[in-house]
């Protein structure tokens, strides 16, 4: 069961198929559709991987995350820093985690970005590794905190399906949270860095002319290279506070309105 990388649009009323993340704040009567996952393709690249072989075996990659972890992220565009609060979902916490230590995220694009609402990053610029990761699914979190501007949720394609995208929420997305899009964390620092990430594309078709995410899922970075060369990449995304996370207060909860 494959599904689009689409961020369910949170004012579609998600009765049927749980959409994920796709659409900026477009016309007022089609809201931008929730964070979504993509169809991950599973032709392998030729040359020999410039990558944690790690990565290629998700079922090893299982640790417990420290209850609080900062992740500092050098882009193309400047850096930004994430905190994470285990507490808050600790599967996606978890997960997120493990791919940073393992460098997962180091040279991937934020290949859907729409102002005002996502931006959207979380397929590997090799082939291999979204072969790999396509069907390691993971659960749902129950929705602890909101989906307000510059909180880090996964998007996916539908309940439990969950597994290496995620989307920084650029406003107050509220109204996805009732979507079971679980925040984990936020950023701390360099929010003007994210906000100003390229975005000119729009979403990816048929709605805009970004780039097809089972197409990059398939063929990696060359083909964001070729077709959208202004996009934003992550240089590296590393697990600055791991240890002395313990001494650090967790950012104030956002409790999910009733």
């Amino acid at each position: 069961m494959r599904m689009r990388n689409w961020l369910v649009g949170g004012l579609l009323f998600l009765q049927a198929a749980a959409v994920c993340a796709q659409a900026p704040a477009a016309p007022a009567q089609k809201p931008p559709a929730a964070p979504r996952t993509g169809v991950a393709g599973k032709k392998p690249l030729a040359a020999r991987p410039a990558f944690d072989r790690t990565l290629l075996r998700p079922a090893l990659l299982k640790a417990k995350a420290p209850e609080i972890y900062d992740v500092k992220f050098a882009t193309t565009k400047g850096d930004f820093t994430l905190r994470v609060t285990r507490a808050w979902a600790p599967l996606g916490a978890d997960r997120f985690y493990n791919l940073v230590k393992h460098h997962f995220y180091d040279g991937a694009s934020f290949f859907r970005v729409l102002d005002g609402f996502v931006a959207q990053f979380g397929v590997s610029p090799y082939p291999q590794v979204s072969a790999a990761w396509r069907n390691s699914v993971f659960k749902d979190d129950p929705v602890k905190q909101s989906n307000k501007r510059g909180t880090i949720t996964y998007a996916t394609g539908g309940p439990n399906t969950r597994t290496t995208q995620v989307f920084i929420n650029l406003a107050d997305n509220t109204r996805l949270d009732a979507s079971g899009f679980s925040p984990f964390g936020q950023v701390t620092e360099g929010m003007l860095t994210v906000v100003k990430l390229y975005g000119g594309y729009g979403d990816g078709p048929p709605e805009g002319n970004g780039p097809d995410q089972a197409k990059l899922e398939r063929l990696g970075k060359p083909y964001l290279d070729k077709g959208w060369p202004k996009l934003d990449s992550i240089k590296t995304a590393t697990i600055v506070t791991p240890d002395a996370a313990a001494g650090h207060a967790a950012p104030p909860a956002t409790k999910k309105p009733q």
